[in-house]
């Protein structure tokens, strides 16, 4: 199976800079300089990555859209990027030595390094995170003339300069070290799995697995896209690998082409809430919060768990509303031969447990331990007819390349925004008016706090908005007394769900063109699936039993009664429960959900009394539904 996916077709010097990206940072992150004997500061480090990251920008992303990459000014801008990051990389320890004296040199160099990130950023994800950073260095630079909570310190615009582009606290800083370590091990990870054999893998045990039920189609696409998705960390390109199997072959088995492109985009978005990969968040998220990767992980099993319960369920049922029958026998691979073959890709993820929890490890470096195992495979066995050449090693680091850069430029930007924030005590006013903002409800700064976090995650990679969004809103969650994992989940989920929301679902929309479907529809129906994703992460804020904190007799109540609420409200969406419900029962079947849904804490002592209502109510809808199919027996399939 031909893995190219285009980088054959680029420069040959686009080609060189994106791997030696990858190999730049593979170095790094497996600790090779220093074991060498080689010393230097991180932040020079960063410098290279950042200059390569600005090259690589300008000569593969075109000014305007309609305009071809590789124009006279785009070299000249890879040019200065790359000069730039390489000069600073040589020269940081003196210009650090001298920053409090603001020599012009540095002065210069910051100057048309903001700018140039600025470009890049909006070359990459748009204008949007352009001006959110534009605002918020300019209101750094006139924040001392506001009156009120909002009021900052002074600082002089060559100080702020300076600052951004070589304080660790700035653009060198926290993000884009996570972005060029963790990161972009993860994604060549995903790389070498994907060309030794996994994608097919994930697809062919899903097949094997799911195929001989009603609505199997859908439910492979779940399954395969849910696996495939918790590696890659990328959603578009998750969609692309297996949407263009998935999606076909639900079309074919009678699917509509937008629940098909739904059923897809959502699978493939969710992959990166669940456990244990996460699509590498969860090792960022335990960096920020300093707590073990374990308890990260940990506290994400229940929602993952609910939002695939939610997608499966409607997967389903509509399988039986629609009466679409398994996939024909001869199409389904046997479960024992896929795992005959394919039995072997358990060692890459065995090898960054391993990893992790024996030899304590870090992220960075146990992805590549999975990596190297993947490669291994690859080169070795491989599965069925795919077997990587040796020259798939270089071309994997290539697109590993190509594809963290988007993710770079975002980096970046948030080190901007997080040194505004430091260096003015902006982090801290914004803060106090975000929470005062929610005047004292909880429930209010959630609202204001998921809204924002939809919105600034429009149209960027889900890593980017989760960085973003832990430097701007997580701090106002904690600050009024939420959990800390609980306020960093809460903006993940709702910072993921903007890759399938509109009016910018850019998943959604890439489902939809495989699926030849219309695009804004899809991103609705694609917003049914996922509901779980915009309601549970209010749930476990309220209810930390949901994240696995607290007594386990009340774990295991909130989290029964959840399973059951999602999948009442699920089938009230379809309008199915053991045959059509009808406009009452369907209303009826959703307030027994939303009942069970209704999570210990929330309520009070009256929430388990409510429960149990809901429980009854729904068990009443369940034995009405059968009762009426034994009087008239519709098709389901064999269910």
């Amino acid at each position: 199976m031909d893995h190219q996916t285009g980088t054959e077709s680029k420069p040959l010097i686009v080609g060189i800079l994106a791997g030696l990206l990858t190999v730049l940072t593979v170095f790094q992150a497996a600790d090779l300089p220093s074991r060498l004997g080689y010393s230097y500061y991180t932040e020079q480090f960063l410098a290279l990555v950042l200059g390569l990251s600005l090259a690589l920008v300008f000569l593969t992303k075109p000014a305007r859209k309609q305009d071809r990459s590789g124009a006279p000014l785009d070299w000249l801008l890879a040019l200065a990027g790359l000069g730039l990051g390489l000069y600073v990389a040589l020269a940081y320890p003196g210009l650090v030595s001298r920053a409090m004296s603001l020599p012009a040199d540095a002065l210069i160099t910051g100057a048309a390094l903001f700018l140039l990130v600025l470009e890049g950023l909006r070359r990459t994800v748009g204008w949007t995170l352009v001006i959110v950073v534009a605002v918020i260095v300019g209101y750094g630079l006139i924040g001392h003339l506001v009156p009120g909570v909002l009021q900052t310190r002074q600082v002089a615009p060559e100080r702020m300069a300076v600052y951004l582009a070589f304080d660790p606290n700035g653009l060198l800083g926290l993000t884009l070290n996570v972005a060029a370590t963790v990161v972009v091990a993860f994604v060549l990870f995903g790389q070498l799995l994907l060309r030794s054999g996994g994608a097919e893998f994930f697809n062919d045990i899903a097949m094997a697995t799911m195929g001989r039920q009603r609505g199997g189609a859908a439910k492979i696409s779940i399954v395969a896209s849910g696996l495939f998705g918790s590696i890659s960390g990328v959603v578009v390109s998750n969609i692309v690998a297996t949407g263009v199997v998935t999606i076909r072959l639900m079309v074919q088995s009678g699917f509509r082409r937008t629940t098909a492109a739904a059923v897809e985009a959502v699978a493939s978005t969710g992959g990166q809430i669940a456990p244990p990969v996460m699509g590498a968040v969860a090792f960022l998220m335990a960096d920020i919060l300093q707590k073990p990767y374990s308890e990260i992980v940990v506290a994400a099993i229940v929602p993952a768990l609910l939002y695939y319960v939610a997608l499966f369920a409607q997967a389903d049922l509509q399988a039986a509303k629609q009466q679409i029958r398994p996939l024909d026998t001869e199409d389904i691979p046997a479960t024992r031969a896929v795992l005959g073959k394919g039995w072997v890709f358990i060692l890459p993820f065995a090898a960054i447990v391993a990893a992790l929890f024996w030899f304590n490890q870090r992220a960075e470096t146990a992805a590549l331990w999975g990596g190297a195992m993947a490669l291994g495979i690859g080169l070795t066995t491989g599965y069925g007819a795919t077997r990587m050449k040796p020259r798939e090693l270089w071309n994997a680091a290539q697109e590993t390349g190509f594809s963290i850069v988007d993710i770079i430029m975002i980096s970046a930007a948030a080190g901007f925004i997080i040194g505004v924030l430091n260096v003015t005590g902006l982090g801290f006013a914004a803060t106090f008016a975000l929470v005062g903002l929610g005047k004292g409800s909880l429930l209010t700064l959630l609202l204001i706090s998921a809204v924002v976090c939809l919105v600034l995650g429009m149209g960027m990679p889900t890593v980017g908005v989760y960085l973003l969004l832990a430097v701007l809103i997580a701090p106002s969650l904690v600050q009024s007394g939420v959990e800390p994992i609980a306020a960093h989940l809460f903006i993940f989920y709702l910072g993921m769900m903007s890759m399938v929301t509109p009016p910018i679902g850019i998943g959604a929309f890439f489902a939809a063109a495989i699926a030849k479907a219309p695009p804004m529809a899809t991103a609705w129906e694609s917003m049914r699936f996922g509901w779980t994703a915009y309601i549970v992460p209010f749930l476990f804020v309220f209810s930390p039993a949901l994240l696995l904190i607290g007594e386990p007799m009340e774990i295991a109540l909130a989290v029964v009664t959840a399973v059951l609420g999602v999948y009442a409200i699920s089938a009230a969406f379809v309008g199915w429960l053991h045959g059509p419900t009808g406009a009452l029962r369907r209303v009826l079947t959703g307030l027994a959900g939303v009942a069970l849904l209704l999570p210990p804490g929330v309520g009070g002592d009256r929430t388990l009394w409510i429960n149990a209502a809901g429980f009854v109510a729904l068990a009443l809808l369940w034995r009405l539904g059968r009762a009426e199919l034994a009087r008239a027996p519709h098709p389901e399939n064999g269910h």
